[in-house]
């Protein structure tokens, strides 16, 4: 082990997000794959952007998460008409003070439920830019610090859908990750069914964590060591994206961050102080996948989605893996 992190500060993070990932299970069945990822984004303090069909679980993942780790929550429905200061607040003046009052807006909860975000306009996307990049808004040239932790998870329904509107590829770029939750398996769908809620918030969800124990996973994640062999895996990715004919761009220096830090949270949450190539390997595509776009891009959105992951598939193939 290196001196980085201590030991026991490793595995009182990974006893404590076992716990999130057990009480998890209760409401988000057959999906442990979905609920790692979406802990990993958690502890790399990223965002994540859940696509999928509607009525698959995607909000009451957000809320079991939130109420698991006792934390604030707050549900935004994007709509054609939402405007910006509906999601970050507004200056008011009041008239007893005799100046103006900032009411927050919903965006000021540790867990943000963006629903259905590609329903809203691009301007009315892009005001959560600088949240989700420096977990503030700024209102009137005063900055306003939003709950620490803080995490968007905006869903969003396949862009083809009617009535929606495709994320600006600066926003894309701020989500650390882009996940598909997907149908359950049969025997999973038999126990919700069997289940008698309906609505996610009537959900019963004891805290097993705290929102300090998440803060201090975060602190911790990024003293995580990274070899120069497993960061120049990286790279190699990141610049194969880059010189690729399929691509109109390859990925970002911000999306060849974002692949480190999620490993970086992903060997934490495996009890690890170091970072193997395994990690980085396990998160490539849903890292690096959504901040891509091809050069002759499709008119299906599925179909475009589906040759990028194996346009990516082909380059991390032919790069060897350190060992």
């Amino acid at each position: 082990m290196s001196d980085f992190v201590p030991q026991a500060a490793v595995t009182a993070t990974q006893r404590a997000f076992e716990r999130l990932r057990t009480s998890m299970r209760q409401t988000i069945k057959g999906k442990d794959d979905v609920i790692e990822h979406v802990l990993t984004c958690l502890v790399a303090g990223g965002h994540v952007l859940m696509e999928d069909l509607p009525g698959v679980g995607k909000t009451t993942l957000a809320y079991s998460l939130a109420r698991s780790m006792d934390c604030t929550f707050s549900r935004i429905q994007f709509t054609s008409d939402l405007l910006p200061s509906d999601v970050t607040g507004v200056s008011i003046y009041d008239e007893h003070v005799r100046e103006f009052i900032f009411k927050r807006g919903p965006v000021f909860a540790n867990i943000v439920l963006a629903d259905e975000i590609n329903r809203a306009t691009p301007k009315t996307q892009s005001a959560l830019l600088e949240v989700m990049d420096r977990a503030r808004v700024t209102i009137d040239g005063e900055p306003h610090t939003v709950g620490s932790p803080f995490m968007v998870f905006a869903t969003q329904n396949p862009v083809d859908y009617e009535g929606t509107f495709p994320l600006p590829e600066s926003q894309m770029d701020r989500f650390l990750m882009r996940l598909h939750m997907g149908y359950p398996q049969a025997p999973d769908e038999m126990d919700i069914l069997r289940s008698a809620r309906i609505a996610y918030d009537t959900i019963e969800v004891n805290a097993v964590t705290s929102a300090g124990e998440v803060v201090e996973a975060q602190r911790l994640s990024h003293q995580v060591f990274v070899e120069d062999s497993v960061l120049e895996f990286i790279l190699k990715i990141v610049a194969a994206t880059r010189t690729e004919a399929e691509f109109k761009a390859g990925v970002s220096v911000r999306g060849g961050l974002a692949l480190r830090q999620a490993a970086q949270a992903r060997a934490l949450l495996h009890g690890r102080d170091f970072v193997l190539p395994d990690d980085v390997h396990h998160l490539i595509f849903p890292v690096l996948a959504h901040r891509l776009a091809l050069t002759r891009p499709s008119s299906d959105a599925r179909e475009e989605r589906q040759a990028i992951v194996s346009a990516l598939k082909r380059i991390v193939g032919a790069i060897p893996q350190p060992v």
